[in-house]
This record gives C-alpha cells, sequence and structure tokens, in this order.
C-alpha cells in the first residue's frame, strides 16, 4: 500500500490507475511465482550435495548449484509439508518463513514499476515482473540469505540484516536499466512543471505507511525472539531504524531549504534514511545510525540531482533512494559495525563477536566483511542489471515496452482503463478566484447544473466569486453569488 501511494501520487492524475495496476499485479504475481519457483530458488538448498537431477522425491525436483543440492519446483505446494507414518501432517514453519519472505519478493518488484512509470505498456512490464520475482530476486536470496556463497566466500560472512542490497538495491538496480531502456516520459525534459506530483497527500499517506511497515522488516528479521538478548536486539533495531530515518528526513529537507518547502523530496529523505539503515540496523549503535541516515539523505539527494542532469527519467527516484541508498546501507554495515575499530567485527552475532577458534573476537574480521560486503554490492548490479538488461531491451526492440506517443499524451487510464479517470472530482473544474461580474452564461441552466449535492459552496462572505466550470470540454466563467441556503446563483 505504501509503495502504490507513493508512486501513484509522484505521477500525474491521467495515469494513476494504470500505476495501481502495476502495483496489484506486483504483488498478486509475485505472490504464485514465490510459491511455485522463487521460495524454492531461494531457500530449496539442501545439506545433502549431488550432481545429478533426482525427480520424485517428497520436495520436487533437485538441481545442483553452487555445490549444493537445491529443491525447485514446490508446485502445488507440495514440499512445504510433510507426513507421519500414520497420514496425519507434521507441523512445520515452512509457511511462516515462506509468509515473511514473501513480502520481501513483492516488495523488490514493485520498486521498478516506480522507476518505469508513464511510459511503459503493461503486458511488457508484467512479464519482467513475472521473471523478477520467480528468478532474478530469487537468485540474489539464495546466493546471500539463503546460506549461498556469499556466506562462504571469506572467513566472516556478508551482513545485510534485512536487505538494503538483497531486497532495495536489486529493486533499485532494476528500475535504472528499465528507465534506461524505456526512454523519459515524451515531454519530461522540454516541460519539466508538466510533470510534478499530482498528489503530494497520498506520497506523505504512503510515506507514512511504509516507515510503519518497516517495523516490520527490520524488527521481524530477527527472526525470533527466543530469548532477552534477541528481544533486546529487536528493540535496538527498532530505534536505529527510527533515528535513521528521521534524520534522513531533515537532511533532505535541509538541503532544499534554499528553494520553497519541498514536500515531495522530504519524503524520499525519509525512505532514504529507512533504505540505508536496513542493512546495518542489527549491528550498529544508534548513533551511528543518525549518521548514517544524514549520509543516506545526502547520497539520495545527490543521486537525484545527478539523474536530472543525466536526463535519466525516474518518476519516483527509485534508484536514488533505493539503488544508491541500498549500496550504502551494505557498506554502512561494515564501516558503523560494533566491533573494536577497524579489525574486530560483529555482523550476524550482533551484540557479540565473530569469534576465532579460540574463543576469542576474531582479529582481521573487519577487513573480511568488508570483502563480502564489497561483493554482495558488485553481484547484485552485474546480476540484476544484466538480467534485467536481458529482458527489458528485447521488449524494447520489439516494441513491446514503451507505449505510443498518442497513449503517453492521453493518459493510460483514458485509453487503457475503465473507467477513464481515477478521480470523479476535477480540481480544474471547480477553482474559485475573485473576478468582475458580467459573464455570459449562454444557455446554461443554472438551476440544472449547480446541484447542491455536486457544486461548490461558497462562504457566507463572499460577496462575490468567479466559477470556472468545465462543460463538454469547455471552460466556461460563471459570475456567481452564495445565496442564504449555501446554493449558488448567477449574477
Amino acid at each position: 500500500a505504501g509503495f502504490a501511494m507513493v508512486e501513484a501520487g509522484c505521477c500525474r492524475a491521467k495515469n494513476v490507475q494504470n500505476i495501481l495496476l502495476k502495483n496489484l499485479f506486483d504483488v498478486c504475481i509475485g505472490t504464485l511465482g514465490w510459491w511455485a519457483l522463487g521460495w524454492s530458488i531461494a531457500y530449496g538448498r539442501s545439506e545433502v550435495k549431488s550432481d545429478i537431477l533426482v525427480f520424485g522425491e517428497e520436495n520436487g525436483l533437485k538441481v545442483p548449484f553452487n555445490g549444493h543440492t537445491y529443491y525447485v519446483g514446490n508446485f502445488g505446494g507440495t514440499g512445504f509439508m510433510s507426513a507421519y507414518s500414520d497420514g496425519r501432517e507434521e507441523p512445520s514453519d515452512k509457511m511462516m518463513n515462506w509468509f515473511f519472505q514473501w513480502a520481501f519478493c513483492s516488495a523488490a518488484a514493485t520498486i521498478v514499476s516506480g522507476g518505469v512509470a508513464e511510459r511503459v505498456n503493461f503486458m511488457g512490464y508484467a512479464l519482467f515482473s513475472v521473471l523478477m520475482t520467480g528468478i532474478i530476486y530469487p537468485v540474489v536470496v539464495a546466493s546471500t540469505w539463503g546460506g549461498g556463497w556469499l556466506a562462504e566466500v571469506t572467513l566472516v560472512s556478508y551482513m545485510d540484516f534485512a536487505g538494503s542490497g538483497v531486497v532495495h538495491m536489486a529493486g533499485g538496480v532494476g528500475a535504472l536499466v528499465g528507465a534506461l531502456c524505456a526512454g523519459p516520459r515524451i515531454g519530461r525534459w522540454e516541460h519539466p512543471e508538466k510533470f510534478v506530483p499530482h498528489s503530494l497527500p497520498l506520497v506523505v499517506l504512503g510515506t507514512f505507511i511504509l516507515w510503519f511497515g518497516w517495523y516490520g522488516f527490520n524488527c521481524g528479521s530477527t527472526l525470533s525472539m527466543k530469548d532477552i538478548a534477541t528481544g533486546m536486539l529487536a528493540a535496538q533495531v527498532a530505534m536505529n531504524t527510527t533515528l535513521a530515518a528521521a534524520t534522513g528526513g531533515i537532511t533532505v529537507f535541509l538541503m532544499n531549504l534554499r528553494w520553497k518547502y519541498d514536500i515531495g523530496s522530504f519524503c524520499n529523505g525519509i525512505l532514504a534514511g529507512l533504505v540505508s539503515i536496513t542493512a546495518p540496523c542489527g549491528n550498529v549503535a544508534c548513533g551511528s545510525a543518525v549518521l548514517i541516515g544524514m549520509y543516506g539523505g545526502v547520497l539520495y539527494q545527490l543521486t537525484s540531482w545527478l539523474m536530472k542532469r543525466l536526463r535519466i527519467d525516474d518518476p519516483v527516484d527509485a534508484f536514488a533512494v533505493h539503488g544508491m541508498c541500498g549500496a550504502w546501507g551494505v557498506l554502512a554495515a561494515v564501516f558503523f559495525d560494533w566491533g573494536l575499530g577497524f579489525d574486530k567485527f560483529h555482523g550476524w552475532k550482533g551484540f557479540d563477536c565473530v569469534k576465532d577458534a579460540g574463543g576469542q573476537c576474531m582479529s582481521g574480521a573487519w577487513k573480511e566483511a568488508f570483502s563480502a560486503n564489497l561483493l554482495e554490492i558488485l553481484f547484485v548490479v552485474v546480476w540484476v542489471g544484466l538480467s534485467s538488461a536481458c529482458i527489458f531491451l528485447p521488449l524494447r526492440l520489439a516494441g513491446l515496452l514503451r507505449a505510443s506517443e498518442s497513449d503517453q499524451l492521453a493518459g493510460f487510464d483514458e485509453v487503457k482503463h475503465s473507467p477513464s479517470k481515477a478521480y470523479t472530482w476535477d480540481a480544474q473544474s471547480q477553482e474559485v478566484v475573485p473576478s468582475s461580474p458580467g459573464a455570459d452564461l449562454g444557455a446554461m441552466n443554472i438551476e440544472d447544473d449547480l446541484k447542491p449535492s455536486s457544486g461548490p459552496r461558497l462562504e457566507p462572505m463572499s460577496p462575490h466569486a468567479m466559477l470556472n466550470i468545465t462543460r463538454a470540454g469547455e471552460l466556461i466563467g460563471l459570475s456567481v453569488s452564495p445565496r442564504q441556503d449555501g446554493r449558488l446563483q448567477s449574477v
């Protein structure tokens, strides 16, 4: 809901339904893709190594990958539950884990929809969404949270607590590639004043929804509260998340104070702080969270300005918020770790340190973790970037990605949706401005056209006003004054 509100508010009113359609589709197709294939790629790793394909096991098809066996294709829900010898179902936590990780998968896909908004055909985007949730994102998870090669490539594993790189950077890179392949919206750089957000209230509402939902992502990534230490870690995560979000928002707000107040960038600053703290929220102090949020806000704003300078059309700043700040969050998880200096490292251990064979805090662990997190960033950029390009570029060359000029100018809602407008009330047709009497009413019937239930009401102290009414596509000026019952009468 948060992503849908932010994206819909940032774009123009004539494309609102199309934006919401893509968000709904991401969630629905993401659910099916994650259930049928994505989950098994991401978390299907078995401890039993195999060099051959084995079919017929209770968990489905086994495929060797990275030296391990993955259960691919829990089709129809198979493999999520097992039964006792007498036929009774055996309790399992697989469904709980599937549900929690499903939310991350849907979020990664939805980030991309904002970067390609207002000029991409639905069917072309739908194909990308299917592949993003079913293959691209699951491979990222398989290499990280799923216990893949990034967890074993160095002596100390990478650190990405809740997905600055795994989720947000993956979505941000996909959005950047999509924006480059789709090209800018028609007139975006010639008439920038026509591309302002149509509803800042929606943007603010979406930001607050996302901020609240972030606690589920970050705090929930403790995965359990089996003891006091884990509960305290969840509290630490919540506090870090809150501080970084607030600092990111204030930082961007202050960076734009030389101009008029910019609510849209304020909201993106909050999101930048949230993305930045997502990876390090479980292994940094509260003071560090403030710095991480501040640097995240600065990086977001500089990247947003650079994208505009390069004329890369990203309607919601998806790459600046999620891609750049996602990479920063992965690095911040190492730079600000609780470990002593640039030697010891805590990472996934939380309040404890990574220990050597002798049970002491490992010397040189920081360098190992730094290398692993750098590899995570490079892997996400290469894998998501190349795989996204392999989808978007052929679609663009085949004419299936970018919408026609006529569809873009008319608006997707008018051309592709029923009803043809997301709003039944047109703000331009209800504008009241001071004027002088004497407007020509022509054949308009005032009693028929200005009903109390549908017409505007003027305050009793307003002696006279000009009401602009759009009728049959024509803007008509109407001089009116209020009656005692609140209805309008012509002057």
